[in-house]
């Protein structure tokens, strides 16, 4: 487990397929048409923001109000963040869907369930926790942002959820420099 000697608690978990990667339309390089962040790029990339390929004065524009990190053209958001007890992404493990992400683009809101490998996974906090760092530094301030588990797949779902909507909660767990290093080992690219 994380932190060294701790056994893993799914210790064979099952391990899905990923997804292909999203394909840019004509329309999406079009820099006279609103481009607008969907459920796809949320789980999969924001394609050229921030860099201004691929995507135009729209993509610049997003990027400039985002106020964090600045996203390459290959930057995947939700699906590849690593899973803190294994060699793998949260998409691999299933923990993230595609279908599981709600994006409302003209009210600014972003909702993401994710499901815990077992019921009663420790990690699901922290899980959480990663998905919403992710979020909070990939995207515009204007977003109001909803990570919760997928109802009915965790025995403490309520109270993880919970801690995962107060802001005063998860900006003291970021304050942790022990927990911060291990939210950010889950969100650094696999080597």
């Amino acid at each position: 487990g994380p932190g060294g000697g701790a056994p893993l608690e799914n210790a064979n978990p099952l391990i899905y397929r990923r997804s292909g990667e999203r394909p840019v339309t004509a329309r999406e390089e079009d820099d006279e048409l609103p481009d607008s962040i969907d459920d796809r790029e949320i789980f999969d990339i924001l394609p050229g923001a921030g860099t201004g390929l691929g995507r135009g004065r729209a993509a610049r524009g997003r990027a400039g109000r985002c106020g964090s990190a600045f996203l390459s053209p290959e930057t995947h958001l939700i699906r590849s963040i690593n899973d803190p007890e294994h060699p793998l992404t949260l998409e691999e493990l299933n923990v993230v869907e595609q279908v599981r992400v709600k994006v409302n683009d003209a009210e600014s809101t972003v909702a993401v369930e994710f499901t815990p490998t077992i019921p009663h996974c420790s990690m699901a906090t922290l899980i959480g926790l990663s998905i919403k760092v992710k979020l909070i530094r990939s995207l515009p301030e204007r977003f109001k942002l909803d990570v919760h588990i997928t109802p009915g797949t965790h025995a403490s779902e309520h109270a993880v959820n919970k801690q995962l909507a107060d802001k005063e909660r998860v900006a003291a767990a970021l304050e942790n420099s022990h927990l911060l290093e291990v939210v950010n080992q889950c969100l650094s690219a696999r080597s």
